[in-house]
Parts: C-alpha cells; structure tokens; sequence
C-alpha cells in the first residue's frame, strides 16, 4: 500500500519458507528493490537475500549491485530503462537488487518463463503505484502490505487498509453465458450494458471517465449490468448517480479489484447510495502484513496494531513477521 510498509520483509520471509522447505522458487519485481537505501525516499531497506538455485528476472544493470553469483540462462525481448531483462539462477547465495518487466503483460509471461525452467512457484514483488501485479491475469494469488507509514493516526491506517482489502474481495460473476458475455466486451474495450434476458447495448464511448452521465442515460428498467472494460473512478459514479435513480438496480462490473480507484470515504458514500459493483475476475487475496514503524521516526505498538488490524479484519490471516508471524 507504499513505501516502508514492510514489503521487502515479507518477500525475505517468503523467500526463506521456500528455502527450508527445498522449493525451488523464481522472484521478480514490477518496480525496483533490494537496495539498501531507496533511492526515492532515501530511507534504509531490507536487502533481498537468495539462496543458490534460485532463480530472478532483473534488468542487467541490476546484477552488479549485487553479490550473489548469478548465471544468465535467458536474455529476453523485454527492455527497461536499466537494460533488458534477463533471468540467471543464483550460483553462490549473496543479496541481488531487482528490477523486472514494466507491463502485467511481460511480468506474467516471465514468471510462466522462470515456471517453466524449474521454479515451483513465482514471487512477482510488487510496488505502491503499480498494484495491478495483483490482479488474476498476473498472479494466482496476492499478499499485501501496510503499516503507520500512510499515516500518524492508526485508525486512518486501518480505514484505508479495510479498503483495499474490501476492493480485493469484491464478488464475482458466477453466470457461465454472463461470464463470457463481459469477457467478450472487456477483450473489446467496449463498454455496454446487458440486460436481464443478457441482450447486450453498447455504449458509444471510449473510456468511462467523465461520462457516467452518458451511463445513467442508456440505463433501462431492464437493464442489469454496466460493463466498464477500464478504471472506475469517483466523478463517473457520482454522474451515473446524479442522472438516473436506475442505478441501483444494476451492477456496475470491472474486470477486477486494481482497476478502482476511489478513495474510503467515498466508496462507502456509493455504497449507501445503493451502488453494487462486481468484478470478473476474483483477485484471491492470502493475507495482510503490517509494519508498525515509519521511517519518520514515529510508530504504533506493535501488539496494538496487531490485535486491532485482526479485529476489523478476519477473512484473511493478518501478521506482524517481526513478531513471529503472529
């Protein structure tokens, strides 16, 4: 949910479980880590340590900043401002710094690489802005990170953690014909409405922003689903209220939870207003790290912050590792 929110620790964890167990594992990353200070908020960081068989897809400016021992077994097509990507196994155990793909589409198609050169499972590390490494095209399932970096007071900490965690969870279409029907117009960018007997009305726009007032005027009595292939944003859910009372018989449906962007507040404002929205493809959603320290100097204590994370939420396991993974 941003820097310093314990992400790297967690990844390390996740590493070494791998470790001791003897499953051998890939690792890559949607932004950059694993340098000692970040080189945005030029705050201290855990390094990554890995241990030999491992195997990492990284830029090739990466692999000197590191001291494992790392042999390149694929150059592939995929190219970064640090260099193309490369993927090595680890040949001497040490620390690395990663930097992967830029797009969901690169990292995913280099994690099934990495898969099908040995590892048994994949950690794509993702970033504070790019949560779409979330999302079920990329991955099978998402661990995700917080703590009193996002704010001095824990309880808007907890607020905006619930709300992502309640985005990541939001139901599915379970209709096999609905199902294919939305994937159809997602595949196509089109945004339409489906109806009760699953006619479909397409709507001659290209992009949800700024139009939901175009939205609320194609709703029909009928109508029953909003299909919307891009973000959801605050002023298109605001105009689709504002035009129509309609609304609150219909669905509004995004392909899955990383494509919403609407801050607490006003996400629970739609919801009373009667605004349900469902999602395509079911982000699965494993557990919640916190981290109760800020590189600011200030922090909750950590028991606290524990227990009072698990009481708002339970659906998922919630964990402080440097406890003891409690």
């Amino acid at each position: 949910m941003s820097k310093n929110s314990g992400k790297t620790v967690t990844l390390n964890h996740l590493i070494g479980e791998a470790y001791d167990a003897g499953i051998p594992i890939g690792i890559t990353s949607t932004g950059r880590d694993g340098e000692a200070v970040d080189v945005v908020t030029e705050t201290e960081k855990p390094r990554i340590f890995v241990e030999e068989g491992t195997l990492v897809a990284t830029a090739t400016e990466m692999l000197p900043l590191g001291d494992a021992n790392v042999e390149i077994i694929n150059v592939t097509e995929y190219r970064t401002p640090m260099g193309p990507i490369v993927i090595g196994r680890i040949r001497d155990s040490g620390y690395v710094q990663i930097a992967g793909p830029q797009t969901v589409k690169e990292t995913r198609e280099v994690s099934n690489l990495m898969l099908n050169l040995g590892a048994e499972f994949v950690i794509i590390d993702g970033a504070q802005d790019r949560r779409s490494s979330a999302a079920p095209s990329v991955s099978e399932a998402t661990i995700l990170s917080t703590g009193a970096v996002l704010s001095r007071d824990m309880n808007k900490v907890i607020e905006e953690t619930i709300h992502i965690v309640n985005l990541f969870s939001l139901p599915s279409i379970e209709d096999k014909n609905l199902r294919e029907i939305i994937g159809n117009l997602m595949e196509q960018n089109q945004i339409a409405i489906v109806d009760k007997e699953l006619n479909i009305t397409p709507i001659k726009i290209k992009t949800a922003l700024n139009a939901g007032h175009i939205i609320g005027d194609h709703l029909k009595d009928e109508s029953r689903y909003v299909v919307i292939p891009g973000s959801l944003v605050k002023n298109t859910v605001e105009d689709i209220i504002r035009s129509t009372r309609r609304y609150k018989n219909v669905d509004l449906v995004v392909t899955d939870g990383t494509k919403i962007f609407i801050e607490p507040k006003d996400w629970l404002k739609f919801m009373r207003y009667g605004i349900n929205v469902k999602v395509l493809h079911p982000i699965n959603l494993i557990g919640l790290t916190i981290n109760p320290y800020a590189p600011q100097g200030y922090y909750f204590e950590p028991k606290n912050f524990l227990e009072k994370m698990k009481g708002y939420i339970s659906t998922i396991p919630v964990m402080d590792l440097m406890l003891g993974g409690e």
